[in-house]
């Protein structure tokens, strides 16, 4: 019986620690400014794919976060980049992912 109450506290503390890393909404008041052309040349190697970089919020101003080459995940091939969205008078961040 103490095993069993022990694993089932267990486990819902792991289930809860994997919650905390989850991303909170990330919001602007003033739009972010245009998107940066970026030269980068050959990929690495025959797998990699181009993801853009972006504009992320932090301390207040727009950091510009630089683009990268990377190996998708197995299954994935294509990256669709993350982009802010207008909701009222601000701006929400939504992350780019593989598809």
């Amino acid at each position: 019986m103490k095993r069993w109450i022990l694993a089932t506290c267990l486990g819902s503390l792991l289930t809860l620690g994997g919650c905390a890393g989850a991303r909170v909404g990330v919001y602007a008041r003033t739009a972010p400014p245009p998107m940066r052309v970026e030269n980068y040349g050959p990929a690495p190697g025959p797998m990699y794919v181009w993801v853009e970089g972006f504009w992320g919020w932090s301390g207040g101003s727009y950091n510009w976060n630089p683009g990268r080459w990377a190996v998708p995940p197995r299954g994935r091939r294509n990256w669709t980049p993350g982009r802010w969205d207008r909701r009222g008078d601000r701006y929400t961040w939504r992350d780019g992912r593989w598809r």
